[in-house]
């Protein structure tokens, strides 16, 4: 078994992911992505992307191929360690934000850091601090069902970065966000990354958010390809059809 790059914070060689009735997700993507590095993982709907993060951060068992963070097998590892990786390196925003419904804006944003065993208090000034650069700041108190989609999508990004995290998984984060919203949470998103060290993998099928990216990782039909020419999101959304280049 061939170790990874030492400057690699995450691999993976060859990884093939077949769900239960069959049908293939992936087959036979390798990468590595740096420490620090933003990586966008581009393609249209069904390409990949997301069962690729799943794989990448432990949410999936992978089926065949290897798995490497911090030169440290995750294919490997059982269900438990997995879970426990997740929690104390990973962060990971979903297309929908998925929030608890009994607590309100602060607490979901705290969470994490109060299961890693952070002191209410201090996870407590540290959620309020990101729900303010996310313009949220305001409604802190306020459950999500008193939030409209956008606001909460924006308490889950918070969320994921309040911890900071040593990797970030974002699947389509700004999905729910209008098209004016976008630019600025993916800049703060960006930037927060940058400036705490937070090596970010990002699934997007808009081209102008895969431009924020480092680099571009292109999948189609579960496979790297050379290009995947991406238009961008139009308000209506958005969900165009793709023009593809191997």
């Amino acid at each position: 078994m061939e170790a990874p790059p030492d400057n690699d914070v995450l691999w993976a060689r060859s990884l093939h992911f077949t769900y239960d009735d069959g049908s293939p997700a992936l087959g036979g993507v390798s990468l590595g992505v740096r420490e620090g590095e933003i990586v966008a993982v581009s393609g249209p709907r069904g390409s990949g992307k997301t069962t690729l993060l799943r794989c990448l951060s432990g949410l999936l068992p992978v089926r065949r191929g290897e798995v490497w963070f911090n030169s440290t097998p995750v294919h490997t590892m059982g269900a438990l360690t997995r879970e426990r990786l997740r929690r104390d390196r990973f962060g990971w925003i979903d297309p929908a934000p998925l929030l608890v419904p009994e607590l309100n804006a602060w607490e979901n944003t705290a969470l994490p850091l109060m299961l890693r065993g952070t002191s209410r208090r201090r996870a407590k000034n540290a959620a309020l601090e990101w729900l303010e650069r996310l313009d949220v700041g305001e409604l802190s108190r306020r459950h999500p069902r008193e939030l409209r989609q956008a606001e909460r999508q924006r308490v889950a990004i918070a969320r994921a970065l309040a911890p900071a995290p040593t990797v970030l998984f974002a699947d389509e984060p700004t999905a729910p966000l209008h098209r004016a919203d976008r630019a600025q949470v993916l800049r703060t998103l960006t930037t927060a990354a940058r400036t705490h060290g937070i090596t970010v993998v990002l699934a997007t099928h808009d081209a102008e958010t895969a431009a924020l990216a480092d680099r571009t990782v292109a999948l189609l039909d579960g496979r790297r390809v050379t290009t995947v020419h991406l238009p961008p999101v139009t308000e209506s959304e958005g969900r165009a059809a793709c023009s593809l280049s191997v």
